[in-house]
């Protein structure tokens, strides 16, 4: 009987299967597949949850201790040249691939209920099941290529889900945007693997680190080329995984349905970067410059997401933000030679920021019965409150979630977060401080979220704050329609969206156990040096303080926001906007980076665009006219000398040889 690793190929095969086979339904027999949702949703689960079952075998065999596997077969050759495809099956792949199974899983029965009354049902639920082929294609590919190949197919995927609604205008241009901004990330990847091929010629990950090294010693790759190759490949992460400058898509990817934001926020998309860099760590080790640049950017990152996510009064987009921040958490352990840690708090954050998510989309789902199915009413906390009684399930995971991403032990952010920061503490101080802070911001604007959307009173019977919360988004509602959704009733959601609560739940709780710094059971896992390593050099005295000072400022953080939005003691935000107008505007306008990049890329695009196009018309266009101007007057002109007559033909000839003879008479002289 093979072992799981001998039949990873099905993992990624299996959704992959289950999503043709309805899409091929969908092209060919719409409306009959349409009318299918149960049994097709039944079918995709059962694909997916298939994979889940052998990634779960994969992950056991990986902690029994059995040897990474690695499957290849030539795809491509010429000359010398080959370019091999396969799989391969180590424990950061067993990891990532339970990771993504459970979630998907989670995500897909939770979908069921979410989506119930959406005429895109089936539609939506092939894109999860592709979505969730290309990512898992993606964990088990063997070389940079194969990775480039699945890369882009999620790519394609998230574009599908994030336009999904697209006959909205906004769907559809957080849906391009991502597209856009995506693209300029893996011009760079696909720029950096050419260049790694150049420079070793190898696309596999050992092969380009010992290569690469090889070549700069030789001198046959200068130190400034090896340099700006690494760069250009991290540019993909940088992209995928929303680091500073190019996170600007991921809060507008909110447009999308919500599961949709638990699954690419949770472990697939933006994880996708963290993962790639963790698999490149033996190149990147190589150069500390580069490793600096990542912490840097991580750290720029994480406290760029939590400051704009403080003034967030849009629930998905504060916890978008709050993304944007942990990714920055994970490349900063990255860029701290500590990939363990960035790894180990990728799967924490998976778990409680999924549940994050759904538990949003629950309390959006609820609202949408009261205020309408208009997002900016929906959506906005200042409408919320008071709901833990009417959602006890909801309000409770999502308190757990909250407390989980403040890092508070023993649930699982402390644990993943803690060793972060240790790790930059000791690499980079100054880093180390920037996360420090960003921790109790954290704190802070993540129990802002909970007291305003759970506690309080309910506010979204208020219809003079709908109005002026619609006038102030610019957009137009019909006063019949506003008045028709009030009679609603605040409800907890159904089974199929509390059970995946209740499920994330438990590991958001228990995991972090698994990475205790002295005796670390994920470290074990994915290196065993590394883990005897940390529990040999394991210091109380180094621990404590670090985690005490970490627990302080999260728990300030938690204190500031209940006096000021459960006891309403004191109305920080008011306070905040007066004293500090600008530092406010700063924040609410995203550090103006959106309106940077309208102005310079969006603008100064069109308007490049406007000038090639007057070009084009006046140089391009005129050229081609002349010519065809020409053509028609010298034709006009010469239909005169078609006479037919033999003897004017001949005087013709006759009369030009006179002229060259005189020609070159003259030349002559």
């Amino acid at each position: 009987m093979p072992s799981a690793a001998e039949i990873a190929w099905l993992i990624p095969l299996l959704p992959l299967f289950g999503a043709l086979l309805t899409g091929l339904g969908l092209i060919s027999f719409n409306s009959s597949i349409n009318r299918l949702k149960k049994p097709v949703a039944i079918g995709l689960l059962s694909c997916v949850g298939a994979s889940a079952i052998v990634s779960y075998a994969v992950l056991f065999e990986q902690i029994s201790g059995a040897q990474p596997v690695e499957h290849l077969f030539v795809w491509a050759s010429a000359g010398d040249f080959t370019l091999p495809m396969g799989y391969v099956v180590d424990p950061l792949g067993a990891v990532m691939l339970a990771l993504v199974t459970t979630i998907a899983l989670l995500v897909m029965v939770y979908s069921h209920g979410y989506m119930a009354h959406d005429k895109g049902y089936v539609r939506f639920f092939t894109y999860l099941a592709l979505f969730s082929s290309s990512m898992l294609g993606l964990i088990i590919s063997p070389n940079l290529l194969e990775i480039y190949v699945f890369w882009e197919l999620v790519g394609m995927c998230s574009y599908l889900l994030v336009g999904f609604w697209y006959d909205r205008e906004g769907a559809a241009h957080a849906a391009q945007k991502a597209f856009v901004v995506n693209r300029v990330g893996d011009f760079g990847l696909l720029l950096g693997i050419l260049g790694l091929f150049w420079a070793t010629g190898s696309f596999d990950f050992n092969g380009i680190a010992v290569g690469l090294s090889e070549a700069i010693e030789g001198g046959s790759v200068p130190l400034w080329a090896a340099l700006l190759i690494c760069f250009l490949v991290f540019l993909g992460p940088m992209a995928k995984s929303a680091q500073f400058p190019l996170h600007v898509w991921l809060p507008d990817a909110m447009e999308g349905p919500t599961p949709i934001s638990a699954l690419i926020h949770a472990a697939t998309m933006v994880a996708a970067g963290v993962f790639l860099v963790a698999r490149l760590e033996p190149l990147y080790s190589q150069f500390p410059l580069i490793n600096l640049l990542i912490a840097v950017i991580g750290t720029i990152t994480c406290f760029l997401g939590a400051s704009i996510a403080l003034t967030q009064m849009d629930l998905k987009k504060g916890l978008a933000y709050s993304t944007v921040s942990q990714l920055g958490y994970m490349m900063l352990a990255m860029g701290c030679g500590a990939p363990i840690a960035g790894m180990f708090h990728l799967v924490t954050h998976a778990f409680f920021k999924a549940m994050l998510f759904l538990g949003s989309g629950s309390v959006i789902h609820a609202m949408e019965e009261v205020v309408g199915h208009e997002p900016v009413l929906a959506q906005d906390m200042r409408l919320m409150g008071g709901l833990r009684q009417k959602m006890p399930i909801t309000a409770i995971t999502f308190l757990i979630g909250c407390i989980a991403i403040s890092g508070i032990p023993p649930l699982a952010g402390f644990w993943s977060k803690d060793e972060i920061l240790g790790q930059a503490f000791h690499s980079f101080p100054i880093l180390w401080l920037a996360g420090f802070l960003t921790a109790g911001m954290t704190a802070f604007y993540m129990f802002r979220l909970y007291f305003l959307t759970f506690e309080g009173t309910f506010r979204g019977n208020n219809e003079d704050l709908q109005n002026q919360l619609l006038e102030f988004a610019s957009k137009e509602k019909d006063d019949d329609d506003a008045h028709s959704h009030l009679s609603g009733v605040i409800h907890e959601s159904t089974w199929p969206m509390t059970i995946p609560l209740i499920v994330l739940a438990i590991p958001s709780v228990l995991i972090g156990f698994l990475g205790i710094p002295w005796s670390s059971a994920f470290a074990k896992l994915l290196d065993s040096e590394e883990a005897i390593e940390m529990a040999t050099n394991f210091s109380w005295g180094d621990f404590l303080p670090l985690a005490l000072a970490s627990v302080t400022i999260s728990i300030s953080g938690i204190l500031l926001a209940y006096f000021s939005y459960y006891l309403k003691r004191i109305d920080l935000s008011i306070i905040f906007a007066k004293r500090f107008s600008l530092v406010n505007s700063f924040l609410s306008n995203k550090w103006y980076l959106d309106d940077i990049n309208e102005k310079i890329f969006v603008r100064g695009s069109r308007k490049l665009a406007r000038e090639v196009l007057e070009v084009d018309a006046k140089v391009v266009d005129g050229v081609v006219n002349l010519t065809g101007l020409l053509t028609l007057g010298s034709g006009e002109g010469l239909k005169y000398f078609e006479t037919g007559r033999a003897q004017f033909y001949a005087l013709i000839v006759f009369g030009g040889v006179i002229a060259l003879v005189a020609l070159f008479g003259v030349l002559g002289n």
